[in-house]
């Protein structure tokens, strides 16, 4: 399975926004994108010109790794939004937010997307009672969300669980801390989405 490998803070230095990719390190003094806060390379603090071109690139290579989606995959979301009804923008991040690894991180099991994609990879949750092992699942209305049985002792995550008290989850999930079971209400709204993103510009991106 295809994935990105390489030092993932280089990608918040590129954004010039943090991007939350190493979980709670991000929330320390430790976070590459504080410290260095220009990007990455030898040019990194030249002064470069953004065209229109590169605003939508930018836009686009934002979102992907906020996600952690490969281009492939992220183009294939696409073309599904801009068949489905109503906005393709919006379209776009509901796909995007429906993702399984994105709701468990939703939820507070995990500290940041890559690990939430790890949890489910390896088989820790259940999807309206079975195993569901693939983080690209889409959670659709009325779908129940719940950490397997046997992960509930697991240390590692009980304490995951604890730092992520104080985490809201999104409207369009209806958790119940107590039984660490969800469920999932609707889609995700626009507003729902708290993500720094700028659809229309990946639109753009994909319409020339």
């Amino acid at each position: 399975m295809a994935r990105y490998t390489d030092a993932v803070c280089r990608l918040c230095r590129r954004e010039a926004q943090k991007l939350f990719l190493k979980g709670d390190r991000c929330y320390t003094d430790k976070c590459a994108a504080d410290r260095r806060a220009y990007p990455p390379g030898q040019h990194g603090q030249g002064r470069a010109k953004v065209s229109e071109y590169g605003l939508q690139l930018r836009e686009k290579q934002k979102a992907k790794r906020y996600y952690g989606v490969l281009e492939n995959q992220f183009h294939g979301y696409y073309k599904i939004a801009a068949k489905r009804k109503g906005k393709t923008g919006d379209n776009l991040l509901i796909i995007l937010e429906s993702r399984l690894d994105n709701v468990i991180y939703r939820l507070g099991f995990a500290m940041s997307r890559a690990e939430a994609r790890q949890l489910v990879l390896h088989g820790h949750f259940l999807v309206n009672g079975r195993k569901v092992n693939i983080p690209s699942f889409q959670v659709k209305p009325g779908m129940i969300i719940s950490l397997k049985e046997k992960s509930r002792g697991l240390d590692k995550i009980k304490a995951v669980i604890e730092a992520n008290s104080f985490r809201q989850p999104p409207k369009w999930l209806d958790y119940d801390p107590n039984s660490l079971v969800a469920k999932a209400t609707t889609f995700p709204y626009r507003e729902d989405i708290d993500i720094p993103i700028e659809e229309q510009l990946i639109v753009e991106f994909y319409s020339k």
